[in-house]
């Protein structure tokens, strides 16, 4: 590609990253990457009334926290306001643009009128052509830009394919409002020129602007960005995707527990294909990636494939990083979720050597942080309703003779401490259920955890013959 290819993200900050914005983000990136190219973000501000502060933070810690940095520093829309207006005086400096006074009476006339013609509810252009001394006293104009009006503007989209839209259905569009601020449709075509911008990869909901904003290219005689529309991403049931379905902000998917890796994957996979692959690394990613791979149908947000994909990055993740990543979740989660004790370090160096079993069983983070619990709980454990049930006088009696084959073992390993249960319950001509089925209930309270031998190595010697002694006959 003889053109350094240069995408660009732009969200409104009126709300969270929401699922379908961080796929665009992601398809913006990997194009970027995959091409040697760069990937810009733009902070499309213009409305200052609906856009905050926290909002900003949120998409640029989303970002952060799917892997997708972009280069340079974000491009903040309502900066660039003087530019814009410089762009629409040179419109109407060149007769490309022109001053509408028309009142909001004749304007919703105009509508009625149309709509008992069974035409299309366009502005008519009643002063496209007008003399400016027809302009009433004290009424501050619009601007809007000359469209032309015979023959028609053709978009070659690099997913929906050859759009063909007759300029006769496209009015003369305002492009800037009569306090004189910039519309979305003029702001976007400025700005994207301005940063370089050769590919426009966004939600297929904006391929009714691709037309108006060609024509502004043209006018203006600028280069016209490659465009991709990419579908929208509807719920399992093929309705559009609502809270019900996962339409959540990226923070709540943290929340949830997900890897950032497994939300990369599972996004890339939402509408985008190579062949039968449905688990790769984010180099694989970088190198398939390109965009007649994208699909034209909307893509169906399945919060079971997400949960078993991430179930996988889960299971071919180290120890060591899995219980980094879940201490790192405790901020994002509520206080009625949190075991006790999480800031206590010896707690998480156990929740470590107690992953190997913990990660088998899990789906999400939070999956890890719940089956690890025992490690955080302090003595003398409560028993649940099951776990009382197992402890009978002979189970505990059981527990009791254990003691001794367990405070013998000098070595503490996985191998040594399975060979001393194992031997236990062969020589007390006991099934090994006998024995693990109460020892886990003494060990972590209730009776589901990972492997009996992972989570005594993973309490440690003293605590795991202590926790025995407190219920043991």
């Amino acid at each position: 590609m003889s053109e350094r290819v240069v995408t660009r993200f732009a969200p409104s900050p009126t709300g969270y990253l929401h699922i379908g914005g961080a796929r665009t983000a992601l398809f913006n990136w990997l194009y970027a990457k995959a091409n040697g190219g760069k990937m810009l973000l733009r902070i499309e501000d213009t409305d200052r009334k609906r856009s905050s502060a926290d909002a900003i933070d949120a998409i640029l810690d989303g970002l952060r926290w799917l892997g997708l940095e972009w280069d340079g520093e974000p491009f903040y829309q309502h900066a660039r306001a003087e530019r814009h207006g410089e762009v629409v005086k040179k419109l109407l400096d060149k007769s490309l643009a022109y001053k509408c006074y028309a009142k909001p009476d004749e304007l919703e006339k105009m509508r009625e009128s149309a709509h008992a013609e069974g035409r299309s509810a366009v502005y008519d252009g009643m002063w496209r052509d007008r003399d400016p001394s027809d302009a009433p006293a004290g009424v501050d104009p619009v601007i809007r830009f000359k469209a032309p009006n015979e023959g028609e503007t053709v978009i070659d989209d690099q997913v929906q394919g050859t759009v063909t839209v007759a300029n006769k259905d496209l009015d003369d569009l305002i492009i800037s409002r009569s306090d004189g601020s910039p519309t979305y449709n003029l702001a976007v075509v400025v700005d994207d020129h301005d940063m370089g911008v050769t590919h426009a990869i966004r939600g297929a909901d904006h391929l009714t602007n691709a037309s108006r904003q060609a024509q502004i290219y043209n006018a203006l005689e600028w280069q016209v960005p490659i465009f991709a529309h990419v579908p929208l991403i509807h719920g399992p049931d093929g309705a559009k995707l609502s809270k019900r379905h996962g339409a959540l902000g990226v923070e709540a998917y943290r929340a949830l527990g997900y890897l950032p890796a497994a939300l990369r994957n599972y996004l890339a996979r939402l509408g985008w294909s190579h062949g039968d692959d449905e688990i790769f690394t984010t180099a694989q990613m970088i190198e398939w990636f390109d965009l007649p791979g994208i699909g034209r149908s909307p893509s169906r947000f399945d919060f079971d494939k997400l949960s078993n994909l991430n179930a996988q990055y889960i299971k071919n993740s180290g120890d060591e990083e899995l219980a980094g990543l879940t201490r790192a979740l405790i901020p994002e989660l509520d206080k009625t979720q949190l075991p006790p004790n999480v800031d206590d370090e010896v707690c998480w160096q156990k929740l470590a050597l107690a992953m190997p079993g913990l990660k088998e069983r899990a789906k999400t983070l939070v999956d890890i942080l719940d089956n690890g619990r025992f490690v955080f709980v302090s003595r003398p454990l409560e028993m649940d309703e099951k776990a009382g049930k197992l402890l009978d006088d002979e189970a505990l009696r059981t527990l009791g003779a254990l003691l001794e084959s367990l405070e013998t073992l000098d070595d503490w390993k996985i191998d040594t401490i399975e060979q001393a249960v194992r031997g236990f319950a062969e020589m007390a001509n006991l099934k090994l259920g006998k024995v693990a089925q109460p020892l886990r209930a003494v060990l972590t309270g209730g009776t589901t955890s990972p492997g009996i031998f992972d989570v005594l190595l993973a309490l440690g010697k003293d605590e795991a013959i202590a926790r025995i002694r407190d219920q043991a006959i």
